[in-house]
């Protein structure tokens, strides 16, 4: 009696663990980048996470023109500017704002008192918000998007990697549930 002929079984455990270390290894420069760019930008009420902002204060004599542009020309020539701001803008009869490159200039008219803001980006940081938030746009935006497609890979992946009682049919299904029972709570109680 003819013996039939077996298929080979795919060995999808080890396909799914090769691609989950492969994948997870092209992916670690962006994932520590999205991580932390996310961390700095959630925290935007409590600081900048582009620009480090210095305020430093200086006095000139009392403006009392009474055009805009000859009050912007004689503040220009009062803060020793050597060049016109890219734009001026006026709050209130009394504040004048100088807008340059790095700085703005908040002059109260009747007082003279400047306060200078200086705004420097904060290196890696300012790179890293830039991308997370897809200020690129073109290629970046194929490259962000092939990253989050990475990351579905390596979620479903990685619930493959161990087996038995600490895979996902044993602790691992505990797991996994507690973390889906977090963004499923949160839009339960909030989102809707």
């Amino acid at each position: 009696m003819p013996v039939a002929k077996q298929r080979a079984a795919i060995p999808w455990r080890r396909w799914s663990i090769a691609l989950h270390r492969d994948i997870g290894y092209l992916a670690v420069a962006l994932t520590i980048a999205y991580a932390i760019s996310g961390l700095a930008v959630n925290h935007l009420a409590d600081w900048n996470p582009n620009y480090r902002i210095t305020k430093t204060f200086a006095t000139i004599a009392p403006i009392s023109a009474q055009t805009s542009p000859e009050i912007v020309a004689l503040a220009v020539e009062r803060l020793q500017l050597t060049a016109a701001p890219a734009k001026s803008f006026r709050p209130d009869p009394q504040t004048l704002q100088l807008f340059y490159k790095a700085k703005v200039y908040h002059v109260d008219l009747p007082t003279g008192n400047v306060m200078i803001e200086s705004n420097v980006p904060r290196r890696v940081l300012y790179e890293m918000n830039q991308l997370h938030l897809n200020q690129p746009k073109r290629v970046w935006t194929w490259v962000a998007d092939a990253f989050a497609l990475a990351l579905i890979v390596l979620a479903v992946t990685g619930l493959f990697v161990l087996k038995g009682r600490l895979g996902i049919t044993g602790r691992g299904a505990w797991l996994t549930a507690l973390g889906t029972a977090v963004p499923l709570g949160f839009w339960l109680l909030y989102l809707r």
